[in-house]
């Protein structure tokens, strides 16, 4: 599976807004998210007759 979060900047933004760490099996689980929110807006873009993938896909 390709990592698809900056796992640096992940684990600054958990340091920043909470000073706890970050295990790293976090980003595997982030990119699970992201891969089905991203296919998800794929569909919302091909039921629109898009080839374009647009914020609103994501909503």
């Amino acid at each position: 599976m390709e990592v698809l979060v900056v796992a640096s900047k992940v684990k600054k933004f958990i340091r920043e807004k909470s000073e706890m760490n970050c295990s790293a099996s976090v980003m595997e689980a982030l990119t699970k998210i992201v891969e089905r929110e991203c296919l998800k807006a794929i569909e919302h873009a091909k039921m629109d007759k898009r080839k374009t993938v647009m914020d609103r896909d994501f909503i």
